[in-house]
Formats: structure tokens, sequence, C-alpha cells
């Protein structure tokens, strides 16, 4: 008997996370079909809205750019609990169940009625978690049903589990719930393309007017060391959207406005008409740790920035430039940077193809030198020229700094930490990095020895990262730390001081363990 109320539990249980799935499913499908948000991207969307800064840090530095899967898969985990729990306590208390899904549509609901992320109206979006409870609700009672009542036909043996169970009623209730779940599912995956992706693949961008000089020759020098060049598939991502936002090219607009003497909005045609500029720029994440992987180098073409915002006429006392995304976010841009003759620019393509969908498309921001989180807008659809003091910018209202300056950086590609080398000759390398000044010089260390000078590659340009490499002739067996810093053109070294990403970007030497055999 105990074994029977066990099965007949586990069967409860087990019909809730059915229930959950096909509302889910209907829930995403609605989604898909009115243009708006997920019930569970929408609650993933509300709980990044509202996380703290250390609890966004902890996650990039656990995570990395999987942190997003991680918070979609947490979330996933928590409905299924729930679901599970539902499924149980349904199995005695009906009402109960049905009010605990009913609780969790709700917050879907509130959840997708906040959600800055889509441009559908509130009660065109609401549709999808209102399917989600209806279909929940619906497929939870129609499944604990038979499992609340004894066979009609009261055909049961001895060993049927569990007892009280109508097998024949239950299964057609399971198949037809997962006959929902899995209409719900086919209609996103046929119908949730992505508009932006068709758009991407008919744009040409034209030639820029003013083209970036040949990579000089002589770059990527050792093997293991960074490409010069960073391919788009491997350039680091670090954002905040859950979903890439849908922006189609033939619908996308920017609005240039503020304390500015002329409005302007530019359609894509529009952007692309304007004379192009195209450069090689070294981007780096605030949240980058001392050796860190979040700094890409790429090609990109776009239009001038500091053209377009003179012709809209900035007027006097305006000191930042807020710019939002299509999923509305907002980042603040000192806008000194922006006007100071740097190749500040609204890109619209990277090495040479249009912006990925993941890094921007169709259009985004690329400032030199600072920090991608106070410059580097993708998705971008309004610049507003304006004061620091009169809006609040996504990541300085969770404590990062207002202005910030990329810093004077340096990074050890070749070894490996714990890489072991033959002895004799082990060449090391790695990139360096000071935008808006350049690299001077690249000096290595091995253990507590002196400073030696490492080669550098070309120079391309004061906006780039320099490779360097060096050559330890005669290394000798044993565990070895090899320490790396920097100078820039200003003759500024490299500090020691080692400090977290929080608030303006990290410092430091990075530093290797290796051994030579």
């Amino acid at each position: 008997m105990v074994h029977h109320q066990a099965s007949r539990q586990a069967l409860a249980a087990g019909s809730g996370v059915l229930a959950a799935l096909a509302g889910t499913a209907a829930g995403a499908a609605v989604a898909t079909l009115t243009g708006g948000p997920s019930p569970v991207v929408a609650v993933g969307n509300a709980f990044v809205a509202r996380t703290p800064g250390w609890l966004k840090d902890f996650a990039v530095r656990q995570f990395g750019e999987d942190d997003k899967a991680v918070l979609l898969a947490g979330t996933a985990v928590v409905l299924v609990l729930i679901a599970a729990g539902a499924g149980w306590i349904g199995l005695t208390h009906a009402r109960i169940a049905v009010g605990l899904v009913v609780v969790t549509g709700v917050l879907a609901v509130a959840a997708t009625l906040a959600d800055t992320t889509t441009s559908v109206p509130p009660d065109v979006a609401v549709l999808a978690p209102l399917a989600t409870v209806a279909v929940g609700v619906a497929a939870l009672v129609v499944l604990l049903a038979p499992l609340r009542t004894p066979s009609p036909l009261g055909l049961r043996r001895e060993d049927d589990l569990p007892s009280g169970f109508d097998r024949r009623a239950f299964l057609v209730a399971a198949l037809g719930t997962a006959a929902v779940a899995t209409v719900g599912g086919g209609v996103t995956r046929l119908l949730g393309t992505s508009d932006a992706a068709a758009s991407r693949a008919t744009v040409t961008i034209p030639r820029p007017i003013d083209a970036a000089v040949p990579v000089p020759a002589g770059v990527d020098p050792l093997r293991g060391i960074s490409p010069y060049l960073t391919d788009n598939h491997d350039f680091y991502r670090v954002d905040t959207a859950l979903t890439v936002p849908d922006v189609p090219a033939d619908t996308w607009r920017l609005r240039i406005h503020g304390d500015v003497d002329e409005e302007l909005e530019l359609t894509f045609a529009d952007l692309i008409a304007e004379p192009l500029i195209e450069r090689r720029i070294t981007l780096t994440c605030v949240s980058n740790e001392v050796g860190g992987e979040y700094a890409g180098n790429a090609t990109w073409i776009g239009v001038p920035l500091a053209g377009l915002l003179r012709r809209a006429g900035v007027r006097d006392g305006a000191d930042a430039l807020k710019s939002t995304s299509a999923d509305g976010m907002v980042i603040g841009t000192p806008l000194e940077a922006v006007l100071d003759g740097r190749d500040a620019m609204v890109a619209v393509a990277m090495n040479g193809d249009p912006l990925p969908l993941e890094h921007g498309f169709p259009a985004r921001m690329v400032v030199p030198g600072l920090y991608g989180y106070v410059s580097a807008t993708k998705w971008l659809v309004d610049l507003e020229v304006t004061r620091f003091s009169d809006f609040t910018a996504y990541w300085t209202s969770r404590d990062w700094a207002e202005q910030a300056p990329i810093k004077l950086a340096s990074r050890i590609d070749v070894p490996r930490g714990f890489q072991s080398f033959e002895s004799g000759d082990v060449r090391v390398g790695g990139v360096a990095w000071a935008q808006n000044v350049g690299i001077s010089a690249v000096e290595v260390r091995v253990d507590d020895g002196s400073w030696e000078p490492a080669r550098l590659a070309p120079e391309d340009g004061i906006d780039t990262w320099r490779q360097w490499t060096w050559r330890w002739a005669d290394a000798t067996s044993g565990d070895h730390t090899l320490a790396v810093r920097a100078v820039d053109a200003d003759g500024n070294t490299q500090t020691s001081d080692r400090a977290d990403p929080r608030p303006d970007g990290s410092t430091g030497w990075h530093s290797v363990q290796f051994s030579v055999e």
C-alpha cells in the first residue's frame, strides 16, 4: 500500500511537470506569433533587470559567456520544481495546486508587463503568459483526475500500480498533453525564425571612403598567441540580452535628439549612405580580470559619430551621450570622448561582414579607449545628447564608474598555466594594449630575475593591441613563474598594484606558472 501511494505521488509530480511543459510550450508559441517575449524569457529579463551588481559580477566570473544559458537553465529548474510540487499537492488538494500555478502565472504576467526588451504592446505581449496559465491549469486538472478517482470499470488487479489508478484515462490525458507541448514547440520552431537574420543576409555594406591601412607584415609571430584579428565567432560577448534582439535592417531607425539644435532620424539605408570609415579597434570588457580573455581586436566599418552629432548641433552644457539599445539597455558615454577626434562610430560591419546578430546587427556603437559598458551599445536605436546628472545608466546604477577609460594592460598567451617545455629554448608571447596612446615596450621576467625586453610585432595603430614575443634561450629545468608588464607611448609603466575589475577595470601584472623538463 505504501508502495502504491509512493507511485501515485510520483505520477502526480510528473503530471505537474508535463502540464508545465505544455503550458510553457503554448506560451512560447503565442509569443512567437505575437512577437513578444516567451514567459520564461520575460521572467529571466525581470531577474536580469533587478540583479545586483555583485551577483552579475559573480555570474560573469563563474560562467563567462554562458551566464545567460545558466540563468535560463536555472529558471527552468525552478519551474520544474514548482510544477512537480503542484502536481504532488494536487493529488489531495486540487484547489491549492491550481492556485500555485495561477500565482506563478501572475508573476510571469507581471514580468511580461514590465519587460522593456520588446516593442510589442503590453495587451498583446501578455497573451503569452495567459496562454501558459490556461493550458497549464487545464492540463494539470486533466492529468490529475485519473489519479484522484478509481477506474470506473473497476478493472484492477492486485499488482496494479497505483491503487485507484485509471490507466487508460491517464494515458489519454498524458498523450493529449504531450501533443499540446509538441504542437507548441513546433510552432515556435517553424515560425520562430529571426527576421533580423533574413535581413542581414540581404545587406551589402558599401566600400568605405576612408579605408584602414593594410595590416602590417609580421603580426601573428608565434603559434598560440591571440590572432591579431579576432574572428567574429571567437570575439567575446558580455551583455544582458537573454535572447538576441530581432531587429531587421529595413525597419531599424536611429533617433538622435536631446540637447541638439535639430533632431535627426536615420534609416539603415540612410546610415550606410553616409561616408563610411574603416578602422581596426581593440575592445575590452571592464569585467576582464588580469590576464582575462574579454578583449578582442576587429576591423570595424561605420559612420563617424562626431559628424552625426555635429550635424544635429550639440548645445552647450551637455556632457553625456545616452545610448539605448533595442532591448532597453541604457548606457552613458562621456560626450567629450566622442567629439575629441578619436574614431568613435556607429558601426555596421565587423571584419568585412555586416555585424553578427550577437554583436549588434544592424548597428552598434564603437568608441576606442573606453570599456564597453560605457561605449559599445549593441542593437543601437536611440542617442540622446544630455547630462550625466539627468539619467541613470544600467551599469553605473550598479556601482560601476561613470567614466571608464581602458587601462594599460598586457597578457601572456603562451605559455598557458602549468604548461611544460623541453629545456633549452622556450618561446613565450602575448598581447598588450593602451588605447589612444599605444604600446612602446613590453617586458617579461622569469621568477625573481631582471626584466627583459620583449620583441614587439609591428604597430598598426594606437587603438589596437600589440603582439609581443620573448625567447628564453637557456631555459633551466624546474618550475618557473613568468610575469609581464607593458609600457605605453607616454612612458607610463603598467602598475603592479592588484585591483579587481569593479569599479573601473582591473590592474596588476599577469603571471603564469610553467615548467621546463
